[in-house]
């Protein structure tokens, strides 16, 4: 067996440390799709666990009717493909900095409520979540992730590793 491979000396203790951060992790290469499935994806084309953020979003925002977290996790998971990389990063990264604004029908009035996804504040109240070898299909590809970081089901860290006799450039065009 040899004992300089990128999983024994790169991939598992930097999931070691992320572990002692207080991150759960999951290997995710055999992951089962569909109801029942290992992290409730439908298919590798959902990138946010809607399984985490659901219960993160009722746990932030808990007077939150069921309805309104639905809108929340449409407006985080609507496909922003059609936008230029530039605008889509921005809108997300205003959901994720800011919270996501819906409309509250109450008896006398309309008014606009910003949703908390994230807490930024106490870090311990948010879910933190490491995937290692998580299966990702886009438009075009379908590739495998070392580590990815979900906070709240949101995928916000994403790790390509590589051993130290590979290019480093390879962790980039392979992705």
């Amino acid at each position: 067996m040899n004992n300089y491979t990128e999983d024994l000396l790169v991939e598992k203790p930097t999931i070691e440390l992320l572990k002692e951060l207080g991150w759960k992790h999951l290997n995710c290469f055999d992951e089962k799709f569909g109801e029942g499935g290992t992290l409730g994806r439908e298919t590798t084309n959902e990138v946010v666990l809607v399984s985490k953020l659901r219960p993160a979003l009722k746990k932030l925002n808990p007077d939150l009717p069921d309805e309104l977290i639905q809108l929340v996790i449409n407006e985080i998971t609507k496909n922003r493909s059609v936008q230029g990389l530039v605008d889509a990063n921005r809108e997300v990264y205003k959901l994720l900095k800011d919270g996501v604004k819906v409309k509250l029908h109450t008896a006398n009035e309309d008014k606009i409520e910003t949703i908390k996804v994230i807490d930024w504040d106490n870090p311990e109240n948010n879910d933190f979540f490491l995937a290692s070898q998580f299966w990702i299909t886009g438009e075009i590809y379908k590739r495998r992730a070392d580590l990815v970081g979900f906070v709240n089901g949101m995928p916000l860290v994403f790790i390509e590793l590589k051993a130290s006799h590979e290019r480093l450039e390879n962790a980039f065009e392979k992705n």
